[in-house]
Parts: C-alpha cells; sequence; structure tokens
C-alpha cells in the first residue's frame, strides 16, 4: 500500500528529472568540429602581391568574420570599395552528416561559388569543381601559417585532377588592432573607412570571367 502511494510522487519526480535533463542538453554546434574555423572570426586587414600572369597590381583590404545562428555558421563579410567596386559574403558550416565544412560565396556582381573541404594537418582546405568553355578543372581555397594574429590564404587552381596546384592568388591576413578608446565626453567619431582593392573569392570570380574572354590574359 505505501508502494501505491508513492508511486504518483515517484512519477512526478521522474519527470522532472527527464525535463530538467532536456533543458541541459547539449546545443546542436557544440561538438569541437564547428570550432574548427574559429581562427578566421574577427576584422582582418588584408595584403597581397602583384601578379604579372593575371596583370593583378598589389593591393589591400578588409574582411569581417562573424560566428552567427547559435555559433553554428561562420559569415564572411567583404567590400571592397574603394580599390575594387565589389561587395559580398560567404557563409559556412560543418555538416555532421559528411563529415565536412560547406561554404558557399554570393556578391554583388551575381557570382556564386560553392565549396566543399575539412580542417587537417593545420589548415583549412575548401575545393569545387569548376567548368569554363566545357574544361573541367579543380579550384581551392588554403587557410595556413595560422597564428593568433595573422594567417595566409590562397586561391589555387589543378588542371589535373589535384595532383598539382597552381597558386593564383596569396593574401596576407594581419589581425586588425581593436579601435581606441575615446576620452570620456569625446563626441562619437564617424567609423574608418575599410581599406580598398579586395575581395577573395570576388576577385577569383572575376579572374574567371576575365578567363571565359581571353584565356590567353589568364595564363592558360
Amino acid at each position: 500500500m505505501r508502494i501505491r502511494a508513492l508511486f504518483p510522487v515517484l512519477l512526478l519526480v521522474a519527470g522532472a528529472g527527464l525535463a530538467l535533463a532536456q533543458g541541459q542538453a547539449q546545443p546542436p554546434c557544440a561538438s569541437p568540429e564547428y570550432r574548427q574555423f574559429d581562427f578566421w572570426v574577427g576584422d582582418w586587414e588584408l595584403s597581397w602581391p602583384a601578379s604579372e600572369t593575371s596583370g593583378r597590381k598589389p593591393g589591400q583590404g578588409a574582411n569581417r568574420i562573424e560566428r552567427a545562428l547559435g555559433d553554428c555558421v561562420i559569415v564572411e563579410h567583404f567590400t571592397g570599395t574603394p580599390g575594387m567596386e565589389l561587395r559580398g559574403m560567404s557563409v559556412s558550416t560543418f555538416n555532421r552528416r559528411t563529415g565536412k565544412w560547406q561554404q558557399t560565396w554570393v556578391d554583388d556582381s551575381g557570382g556564386y561559388l560553392d565549396f566543399t573541404g575539412e580542417f587537417k594537418d593545420g589548415q583549412m582546405i575548401l575545393v569545387r569543381e569548376a567548368v569554363i568553355q566545357d574544361r573541367k578543372f579543380l579550384q581551392r581555397m588554403v587557410w595556413k601559417n595560422i597564428q593568433p594574429d595573422s594567417l595566409d590564404w590562397s586561391w589555387e587552381r589543378s588542371d589535373d585532377g589535384g595532383r598539382t596546384w597552381k597558386v593564383l592568388w596569396p593574401i596576407h591576413y594581419r589581425r586588425s588592432a581593436p579601435p581606441a578608446a575615446e576620452p570620456k565626453g569625446h563626441p562619437q567619431g564617424q567609423a574608418a573607412s575599410i581599406s580598398p582593392d579586395l575581395r577573395f573569392l570576388g576577385y577569383a570570380s572575376r579572374y574567371d570571367t576575365a578567363q571565359r574572354l581571353d584565356p590567353q590574359a589568364c595564363g592558360k
């Protein structure tokens, strides 16, 4: 009889424990793989050398990378003005089903690029298959030499199925210094303009466009 009397209480306690356990469930993107791209998060100053092959001039740019949507997504914001009339963004996330990272890039020139890859041996490598003039080849982005305040990125191409790669556009990243604190009572200043001439995939997109029109001009 005593056990029967306690049975409703036991059910109540068990239900409360289950609700508590569900309330403390692990967030959907809490696994370590979702943090593999965190090295890219922040505000960066970018610089790259000239290229005789493509005619690219040395330049500088800026990029802001943020975590979003419960830390499930890495969002890139790029502005190339005044040196390059291009604005764009990318979103990246880890796909648990495939065990790969996926990134999509879009911009105000109508460009669209999609990549798949992984973080391995200290490098993030994202790859895509491209077709120009009925010719298939591979393109990839490589994040390497990763340090707390700097890293190197390169845009590369392979015409032999990935056996060899040609670096088309190397970029050096340097983390932007935090803005200096203004004295109390000092009026809020205007936001600093973003430096010129860049964009990861925006330039790559234009490179491919130039290649369609004149492959010889792009070294092919």
